[in-house]
């Protein structure tokens, strides 16, 4: 299981305060006998429709000395 992004507990208290339950923390999903790990998982209820919107959240810190080398690293992952 990978570690946790410096922001991890930042962007779950901003969720909650956006009203979504984390449903998942980390959310694992299996593709072709592998597992892969996306850092959380939340839904919120739609009140009018009764139904729930669920999203699969990768966090992202962009620390390294250069943006561009940060940038790379992030979406080549």
């Amino acid at each position: 299981m990978p570690a946790k992004d410096l922001y991890h507990e930042a962007v779950c208290a901003a969720l909650i305060k956006d009203g979504w339950t984390t449903t998942h923390d980390p959310l694992t999903l299996r593709y072709h006998k592998r597992d892969i790990y996306i850092d959380l998982g939340a839904e919120r209820l739609l009140a009018a429709e009764k139904d729930s919107q669920k999203i699969a959240i990768e966090i992202k810190s962009f620390i390294a000395n250069s943006a561009l080398a940060a940038l790379e690293e992030a979406v080549g992952q």
